[in-house]
């Protein structure tokens, strides 16, 4: 009899990976999956605690595949196993309890916890040694770009920081093993690859003194692959002007770097355990927008840290009020038990955080907005993702500098990637137009 399940993913882009790898390894064992909203005999929630929130969204994702479910068997898997597992433990119905040391073993637990029909719980700690999971993926249902995980890990600590107590030491896919998956990746049509890890610029420290995130790059460019490449989040210190200068000259690589500042206050910064200043920060994006004038430049930015006073948040926005960022990604600081932070005073109350928070998204919507204008009248490399669901005609893709991009294409494009001129910005949205590739940047 066929058995059948669905997925429900919480959280970062390796996550996401790592759900898509369960699905293909289930499907290949004869497993079938339903929609959302179907009943189904296994239910996966692939969990996220990075804060408060999204522990209470994992719990509440858990509960409601249990009643949706009764007869079935749901397993919460990932982060929140590997960090909390008392917690989840106190959640009746469970079936599975399995953190990210066990995550690339799912498939064959569940089949133990559904033939047995008892809890099992597979929340152990990172053995000492432990290398990195190689999980293969040819295909990403519903997407038209990729994602590989190529590191996993993070030894920072940052204070405020649940991340390394719940994915564990640094450790990297191996060049051969990345260099296979992307030929695969680009055999199946795939016209970009985005670069995912839990702490990217680490990638390799673990494989020998030669290798490390520049040299794969390198190697990747060598081979010629027929997509290009995205890189997902780096700090500050691992962004040298090697990186700079082969994101500025080679056409393969997107114009695309996302940044954590955290805080623009230098006290602050201290507090969180991070290791650069406000000032190298701003140098760092001055630069790399001057070598690369239409490059995409996100950033992390938390507010209402312990002991964050009112000068210390006007010195956050007044730095990037100054800089040529174009986009922010805001998060209130949520106090996670187990770090350093959540035991310092000056706790700030919650009413403050959201005010500063909504300040900052507004300070972040106003430098999207200048950053699409600045592309008006250019034109860009964009990989389709399909129509846009308000539009008729309309299709939507990505720019190599991070722009979603809607645009009308009659006869229907032939290819996913094509070259599209940025006409106008209305209401958040990018408008463009198709033209010849030989006449793109």
């Amino acid at each position: 009899m066929k058995k059948t399940f669905k997925i429900a993913t919480l959280g970062c882009k390796v996550n996401q990976y790592e759900s898509a790898y369960l699905q293909r390894r289930l499907q290949e064992e004869g497993w079938i999956p339903v929609p959302p909203g179907e009943p189904s005999e296994v239910t996966i929630v692939n969990t996220c605690i990075v804060t408060q929130a999204a522990s209470h969204q994992s719990r509440q994702e858990i509960r409601k595949a249990i009643r949706e479910n009764e007869e079935g068997v749901v397993a919460a898997i990932g982060c929140y196993g590997q960090a909390f597992p008392e917690e989840l433990r106190s959640i009746k119905g469970l079936g599975l309890i399995a953190g990210n040391v066990e995550k690339s073993r799912v498939p064959d637990l569940l089949l133990s916890a559904v033939d047995s029909g008892d809890r099992a719980d597979f929340s152990v700690p990172f053995p000492r040694g432990m290398g990195f999971e190689v999980m293969d993926i040819k295909k990403f249902p519903g997407r038209s770009r990729a994602f590989l995980k190529i590191q996993d890990g993070c030894e920072s600590f940052c204070s405020y920081c649940i991340v390394p107590f719940s994915r564990g030491p640094y450790r990297s896919l191996p060049r051969d093993d990345l260099l296979r998956v992307m030929e695969n990746l680009a055999v199946e049509g795939y016209r970009e690859v985005v670069f995912t890890g839990i702490h990217l610029g680490k990638y390799g420290i673990d494989l020998g003194a030669k290798e490390d995130l520049k040299s794969v790059l390198l190697a990747i460019g060598k081979r010629g692959f027929p997509l290009r490449v995205r890189l997902s989040s780096l700090e500050p210190g691992e962004i040298d002007d090697e990186l700079i200068d082969m994101m500025a000259s080679e056409k393969w690589l997107c114009r695309h770097f996302h940044i954590p500042l955290q805080s623009g206050d230098d006290g602050v910064l201290k507090k969180m355990d991070r290791t650069y200043s406000s000032r190298t920060f701003g140098a760092l994006v001055k630069k790399i927008h001057a070598a690369i004038p239409l490059v995409a430049i996100g950033v992390d930015v938390m507010t209402g840290f312990p002991g964050e006073n009112h000068a210390a948040y006007s010195n956050t926005l007044a730095l990037l009020d100054d800089l040529p960022v174009s986009y922010l990604h805001v998060f209130p600081y949520s106090r996670r038990p187990g770090t350093s932070a959540a035991g310092f005073p000056a706790q700030i109350p919650p009413p403050e955080k959201k005010k500063r928070a909504a300040e900052l998204r507004s300070l972040g919507l106003s430098k999207k907005n200048a950053f699409y204008e600045n592309c008006v009248g250019k034109n860009f490399q964009v990989v389709m993702e399909g129509a846009h669901a308000r539009d008729n005609g309309l299709l939507r893709g990505i720019s190599d500098n991070y722009i979603p991009v809607f645009f009308p294409c009659f006869p229907p494009c032939q290819d996913d990637l094509v070259s599209v001129r940025i006409d106008k910005v209305e209401a958040n949205h990018v408008i463009g137009q198709v033209v010849p590739s030989h006449q793109s940047e």
